[in-house]
């Protein structure tokens, strides 16, 4: 897979850099109509948390599922950045002392050791807020019933049965260990949901109806699975330098995973098979799918 990876690898690195640029103007501080006043510290901090480099996995994910079904390329930028805002969010608010407590975060101080506590929390606020915000707005040309279903499928993934859910999970799973379906449960709430969303926002932006809908949100919960389990797995392999953030905590924790329950060879190894189902759930849609299959593979194969 010489070829795609390649061609992957430039597809990620040119959707990274828009996803950048895009972002950068969203969090300018011209006011939007409606809005009041930005102020200076919270938009900085809001900058500090989101602008700050990443392979902006989950945009690319948006961009790619959509260009694969024939989806608007200028809609799906905007879906990727409001999901991205989301994803931020969950980054500040996951590194605040009361949860994971990181004081670095893709190689740089946390938002709340730049800034503060108090800052932090409403940077998070705002950047979730603003995410359906990008969707609704007229910038983003949609029908209104595809804004709607995003809106829904986002704020699904993102709240109480999803990414905050599995959250909470997360951090009861310091005092007792769950079980393998518990693990599952928690790590495909997480950070499954919102790569989840990633791939079925692609064919909704494309305006495909269940059956598309249905296959990319199962292509996304494989490499949901996939992309945890390799955090996992470089949380007790690479250091931090190379991770940009602290590594060998969920052991010094206590966490559970299944890494630990069953070790590095089976992980290595369930991560190949998780890379092969998700690349099969789309192989019906031939050429067009050869880019989201070389993504599957490289977040079972990643290094940082």
């Amino acid at each position: 897979m010489t070829g795609p990876i390649n061609e992957f690898e430039k597809r990620l690195m040119e959707s990274a850099e828009a996803t950048e640029t895009l972002l950068e103007s969203l969090l300018s501080g011209t006011c939007l109509p409606g809005e009041i006043s930005r102020p200076a510290t919270l938009l900085a901090a809001m900058r500090h948390g989101t602008l700050n480099g990443g392979k902006r996995l989950r945009p690319f994910l948006v961009l790619e599922s959509a260009a694969m079904l024939g989806g608007d390329p200028q809609a799906a930028a905007r879906i990727g950045a409001a999901l991205e805002c989301v994803h931020c969010y969950s980054l500040i608010h996951d590194d605040l002392p009361a949860m994971d407590d990181d004081d670095m975060r893709r190689g740089q101080p946390t938002v709340h050791r730049a800034f503060d506590e108090a800052s932090a929390i409403l940077a998070g606020d705002s950047l979730l807020t603003y995410a359906f915000d990008i969707i609704a707005a007229p910038e983003t040309m949609l029908p209104d019933r595809q804004k709607t279903e995003l809106v829904l499928a986002l704020a699904r993934a993102s709240g109480l049965g999803g990414m905050a859910g599995g959250q909470a999970l997360d951090l009861a799973a310091e005092k007792a260990a769950p079980d393998e379906a518990g693990i599952v449960t928690l790590q495909a709430m997480k950070t499954g949901a919102l790569l989840r969303f990633a791939c079925e926002a692609g064919a909704i932006a494309a305006g495909r109806g269940p059956e598309d809908r249905q296959r990319l949100r199962d292509f996304g919960e494989k490499i949901g699975l996939a992309f945890q389990l390799a955090d996992d797995l470089l949380d007790i392999t690479a250091d931090a330098a190379t991770m940009g953030k602290a590594t060998g905590k969920d052991a010094a924790r206590g966490k559970g995973t299944l890494v630990a329950l069953y070790g590095a060879a089976w992980a290595e190894e369930r991560l190949a098979v998780l890379a092969q189902e998700a690349s099969d759930l789309i192989s019906g849609y031939g050429d067009k799918a050869v880019i989201l299959q070389a993504a599957a593979h490289f977040i079972a194969d990643r290094k940082s």
